[in-house]
Formats: C-alpha cells, structure tokens, sequence
C-alpha cells in the first residue's frame, strides 16, 4: 500500500492526542530523562505537549523526584557546568531561569561555581576566540558582539579589547627594544 500515510500521534484530525495515563506518562518521562536532564519545568512542559494533563504530570513528577530520578538541582549543576567558560554568569543566571529552574537551586548552583571574575572570564574567552588584537573597527566591532553575545556586558567587552591593545602595544615595543 504504497503512498498511504500513518495515522498521527496528534489524532485523527489533528488536535490533541489522547489524554496519557499514569504509567504512559512516567514511561515518556523516563525516556527523556534516559537522554539527558531536565528541569522539573523542562519535562512538564515536554510531557503537556504529549498529551499528559497537568494533576497527572504534577504526581508523575513528584513520584520521579521522590526516586532521585528527577532533580532541578542536578539540572542546574549539570547547565552551569556545560556552559561555565563560554558563557558569563548573568547569561547562565538567564539560561536557567528561562527553562524554569527554582531560583533557589539555581542560586546554589552558581555559587557551587565559586567565586567568578568577569573580566578575566571574558578576557580567556577572547583569547581562545580570537587570539590576536582586531586590525580595524569593523574587527573590533565583531569580538565586541562575540563577548556580548555570550553575556558580557559592553564595559567588560571594550576593558577586554582594551587589555589587549595595551599588550599589543607593549609587545610592539619590546620588539622594537630588541632590535636596536
């Protein structure tokens, strides 16, 4: 029966599929989980656009958490870890309070971090990234958006450039020094 199509996991006509049951909904929580971590937030919104209805999703969720199967304090450790040293701490801060996390266990996470330096985060970032001063403004423009992008603010990103510049410049004159 060549061209015929399978009948969609939304229903017959396109709407919502069939309310989930109890152990359908741990069975699909449990399938996420298996790939990677979730925030409690996450994986209610996920199981929701299975179908799943929100008291069963409450109790299928509190029941994962009680096993130590769901943890938004895992979650937050394991984001802050995945994106420490490619993203400042306010845009991991951002990230996280974006998928939901608990301001509490995301606060811990950040501080189980340890204490952090900005300028010093930006700057190593920079220096993996580029690794030489930008030759003209339109350069120096594109490192500027690169640092914002991941978080920085302005001040950090030109105090970054400036750092480089002012070595640049000292570089520049020890090999001058060197020749003469």
């Amino acid at each position: 029966m060549r061209g015929r199509r399978l009948p969609s996991p939304r229903g017959p006509r396109g709407g919502a599929a069939e309310p989930l049951d109890a152990a359908a909904l741990r069975d699909a929580a449990l399938r996420l989980l298996a790939r990677r971590e979730y925030g409690r937030a996450e994986i209610a919104q996920r199981l929701r656009a299975r179908g799943g209805q929100p008291d069963d999703i409450a109790a299928t969720l509190d029941a994962l958490a009680a096993d130590g199967y769901l943890s938004d304090e895992r979650f937050a450790d394991m984001l802050v870890q995945s994106r420490s040293g490619r993203f400042s701490t306010r845009a991991i801060a951002h990230e996280l309070k974006e998928r939901g996390v608990a301001s509490d266990a995301a606060q811990a996470a950040l501080e189980r971090r340890g204490p952090t330096d900005d300028l010093a985060e930006a700057h190593a970032l920079w220096e993996r990234r580029f690794g030489a001063a930008p030759r003209d403004e339109r350069d120096k423009a594109r490192q500027v958006r690169f640092l914002m992008s991941r978080g920085f603010g302005m001040g950090i990103a030109l105090r970054v450039l400036k750092l480089v510049a002012a070595a640049a410049l000292a570089g520049s004159e020890d090999d001058a020094g060197d020749e003469a």
